[in-house]
C-alpha cells in the first residue's frame, strides 16, 4: 500500500489507518464536523486578508458564495451586498 502521507512513519500511518476504520459512526461524524469546521475557519481567515474592511455579514456571504457558488448562494441569500 502506498502512503498517504509522506512525511509519516508507515508504522504510525498504518496505526492511524486502523483507529480511524476502528472508530465508532458517531466518531466518525465528530471528526468530519471538526473538519469542516476547521476549513471554513480557514475559508474565513483568508476573506478576511483578501477583504479587510468587509463586515462581518459580507465576509459570511461571500464564504457562501465558496461553499456553495454564486449562483446558489444568490437563490439561497438574495444578491451579495458586495455585488455591484
Amino acid at each position: 500500500m502506498s502512503a498517504l502521507f509522506p512525511d509519516t512513519h508507515p508504522k504510525m500511518e498504518a496505526l492511524q489507518i486502523e483507529l480511524w476504520r476502528q472508530a465508532s459512526p458517531t466518531r466518525k461524524m465528530n471528526m468530519l464536523a471538526q473538519l469542516n469546521a476547521a476549513a471554513r475557519l480557514l475559508a474565513l481567515t483568508g476573506l478576511r486578508a483578501q477583504y479587510p474592511q468587509a463586515s462581518e455579514a459580507e465576509l459570511r456571504r461571500r464564504l457562501a458564495d465558496l461553499l456553495l457558488g454564486e449562483e446558489l448562494a444568490r437563490k439561497a441569500y438574495g444578491n451579495p451586498p458586495h455585488a455591484k
